[in-house]
């Protein structure tokens, strides 16, 4: 007796799977991480083109002859000027576009690079670690897919904020051609930052650290092109070390020329093709310099959620500190400028509130209050950084070791506060520093880190309203940034826009007194504090009553 066996002609498994290319996937991806990052990607690029728009409209409004512009290009004999902005030409006939050029470019690149770096970040190395990576790349993807969509999705984004900075030019009445290459100088700016992020992906396992190091290389461009340009005033071979260079090496609404942007794009297929080559050295999840080994017992401190906030917090702290206390002591080092400008340009205290029978002293109050936005920031992210412990399951290993809700989020807070406070002292000291260099009066060096004081009621409210926030509801907690937001356009823009009382109010720092110019007002002062410590009760509220995020 035989047995017939009867061979199947249909599939012998249950999906049969096509071979997988190294771009599979890619369009799902891209659309993916559209998805994840489309409000913060709308928002940058709506922030930056209408603050491009605004600042030219505003500027015409300060400088609306050849004689406030002359004077206007006399501040920029000064070196600190140089280097806050950029290379100045066209000095002797100074128009009104080679000074949007010259003072406004630098800060939009600035932007465009943050953005490119933060994006980038999110969505190669966060990816990979938190394991979100492994799990994609265990689907019909390809190895390049990924990486690819992210990089489509950076460039998707520069394209966006040229195409706004472009719109914002053209509708304030800028010529086409420099408009457009404004446009284009912003965006392959971004993705040289963009590749220089990629690169640092590959460097480091976390996150945070593969940012700290591309913002860190943002900040040296800053330092060399504004070096180089202080060597130069139309930019030095230094200058050409910086990415920031190459885009005003352009002489945008001067004398345009193009190559520059050659050299622009260059560097941005070299990073990119090094930051592939270094991918395929490691393995998912891991970086070419491995994560170091911590000590084999920890400090006294580090199991207490202070100790650990410390830990978590310190490092952004001193870096900002760093960079808000070399840009105090350049603006401060501008007071020796100011009778001039301010005799040449009458319309300029429509734009910074200035008291012409003590200059130096409303000048210090107001870039004082100006840069005080800074630690308004720190704090804000400061205390955000517990909600990233949340998110990421952390928070829940402290609270099992034994402290409570409310006792973590308390010593978190004091000293994400603490910090800021020393921020906020050293952004004082650094303008009395540049204000002694200005004027030979050491009497600053004590003044001006005791006014700095008084700022601290508002920028503790916007920490409190952080906290109540994140207690109530996880989700809510990034709105604070929106209050950081508007403090800055408060600061910059609202006597030229004419914003109602109203409106203005809502800043913390418009209630802060402009000192040492002004008298100390105890009275709001006073009340921003109340309602600080209020705020941070009903952010430990409602953190007690709701759950914590799921692991």
């Amino acid at each position: 007796m035989t047995t017939t066996t009867r061979h199947s002609s249909g599939p012998t498994h249950a999906l049969e799977v096509a071979p997988v290319s190294p771009l599979t996937g890619l369009g799902g991806l891209l659309r993916l991480y559209g998805r994840i990052s489309r409000r913060q990607i709308i928002i940058w690029v709506l922030a930056i083109g209408l603050s491009v728009a605004a600042s030219v409209a505003a500027m015409k409004g300060v400088y609306p002859d050849q004689q406030a512009l002359d004077a206007r290009a006399a501040l920029l004999e000064n070196p600190s000027a140089v280097m806050m902005t950029g290379p100045a030409f066209a000095l002797d006939h100074y128009t009104f576009w080679a000074m949007v050029a010259n003072e406004l470019l630098l800060y939009v690149l600035v932007a465009v690079a943050i953005m490119s770096i933060l994006l980038m970040v999110r969505h190669t190395r966060a990816e990979e670690e938190a394991g979100r990576l492994e799990l994609v790349r265990a689907l019909p993807v390809g190895r390049s897919a990924p990486p690819t969509a992210a990089l489509l999705l950076v460039a998707l984004a520069n394209a966006g904020v040229g195409v706004s900075v472009v719109l914002g030019l053209l509708v304030t009445g800028g010529p086409l051609v420099d408009s457009l290459a404004v446009g284009l100088a912003t965006a392959l700016t971004g993705m040289v930052f963009g590749g220089v992020a990629a690169l640092t992906a590959q460097v480091t396992e976390h996150a945070g650290s593969a940012s700290g190091l591309a913002l860190g290389a943002a900040a040296v461009a800053f330092m060399v092109r504004g070096i180089g340009d202080v060597v130069d005033a139309q930019g030095s071979w230094l200058s050409w070390f910086s990415p920031f260079a190459w885009a005003q090496q352009t002489r945008l609404f001067v004398d345009l020329r193009w190559w520059p942007l050659a050299v622009t794009l260059a560097a941005i297929l070299v990073l990119l093709g090094l930051a592939a080559v270094l991918s395929r050295r490691r393995d998912v999840g891991a970086g070419l310099r491995p994560a170091a080994h911590g000590p084999a017992t920890a400090t006294r401190s580090l199991p207490d959620p202070a100790g650990l906030a410390v830990r978590l917090v310190t490092p952004m702290m001193v870096a900002w500190a760093v960079g808000l206390f070399l840009f105090a002591i350049a603006f401060g080092s501008l007071a020796n400028s100011l009778q001039d400008m301010v005799s040449e340009i009458p319309a300029v205290g429509d734009m910074v509130p200035l008291d012409l029978d003590d200059l130096t002293t409303s000048f210090a109050a107001y870039v004082l209050q100006m840069l005080a936005i800074g630690p308004l920031g720190l704090i804000v992210a400061g205390i955000l950084r517990l909600r990233t412990e949340e998110q990421e399951c952390r928070l829940a290993g402290i609270l099992m070791a034994g402290s409570s809700r409310t006792s973590t989020a308390v010593r978190w807070v004091l000293v994400v506060a603490l910090s800021t406070t020393v921020v906020q002292l050293l952004l004082g000291l650094g303008l009395g520093i540049g204000l002694l260099q200005a004027t030979g009066e050491t009497s600053w060096l004590a003044v001006m880190p005791l006014a700095a004081l008084a700022a601290l009621p508002a920028i503790a409210l916007a920490g409190a309203v952080t906290v109540a926030l994140y207690g109530l509801r996880l989700r809510l907690a990034g709105v604070a940034w929106l209050l950081v937001i508007w403090a800055a356009i408060e600061t910059f823009l609202a006597d030229l826009l004419d914003l109602p009382d109203v409106v203005r109010s809502i800043s913390p720092l418009r209630h802060v007194p402009l000192v040492p110019d002004a008298d100390l007002d105890v009275s709001a002062l006073t009340g921003m504090s109340v309602l600080a410590v209020l705020l941070v009760l009903v952010g430990l509220w409602g953190l007690r009553r709701r759950d914590l995020a799921a692991g």
